[in-house]
């Protein structure tokens, strides 16, 4: 018998692409392959350009239809990722997308409803966090206790990058120092704000398990 198509209720959620109110340009001179606007990462399709700061939104893969999510701006698609490909600063996808809140359960609770409950919670003390893989990334919500009330926010990203001394060498002076990550074996490198991006960004190097 041939089996017939997959349930859709059997396909996970997935982060499909990205919103980043930045110049093309200033990407391209961190050495990412920029056509029309558009850079592709590990399957996400980053759209850049456009009005605010950072990340105004993002695009979602098997969930419902819907307009926000706890005050981030969302859009959702059914079509497939783009085809991989590596950019010339070796960056090669996204390992995390970072979003704060300041109320953790609140905002849980947004994505349990759009079936995106968090699989992992962490209690680091002074604050919550909680993970969630989406696809070809890892959603990482922090608990921004002290905070006013208000909203989600996305905060920034983790690029995965092949070779952090290589990227190192070649956008210099804009990234920090190389230093281990929190995860066991990985390496991580924060990007300054010299180099003009309005999010948050860090490069990874791949995470060996993957």
């Amino acid at each position: 018998m041939t089996p017939g198509p997959a349930d859709p209720s059997d396909q996970r959620p997935e982060l499909a692409g990205l919103r980043i109110a930045d110049p093309p340009a200033q990407w391209e001179a961190l050495g990412f392959a920029v056509e029309a606007s558009r850079l592709e990462l590990g399957g996400i399709q980053i759209e850049l350009g456009g009005a605010g700061r950072g990340i105004t939104g993002w695009t979602l893969r098997h969930v419902p239809s819907i307009a926000e999510l706890d005050g981030l701006a969302t859009t959702t698609t059914e079509a497939p990722s783009p085809q991989r490909h590596r950019h010339p600063n070796g960056c090669v996808g996204i390992d995390h997308l970072v979003v704060t809140t300041p109320d953790f359960d609140r905002t849980a609770q947004a994505l349990v409803e759009v079936g995106m409950s968090l699989r992992r919670i962490r209690d680091a003390g002074s604050f919550r966090q909680g993970f969630r893989r989406l696809g070809p990334a890892i959603l990482e919500l922090v608990e921004a206790r002290g905070a006013p009330p208000g909203p989600a926010s996305f905060w920034g990203l983790v690029v995965v990058c092949e070779d952090l001394e290589a990227l190192s060498g070649r956008i210099s002076p804009h990234l920090g120092p190389i230093r281990a990550a929190v995860q066991p074996g990985r390496k991580i490198a924060t990007l300054a704000a010299s180099a003009g991006l309005s999010p948050q960004v860090a490069f990874m190097d791949p995470d060996p398990k993957r």
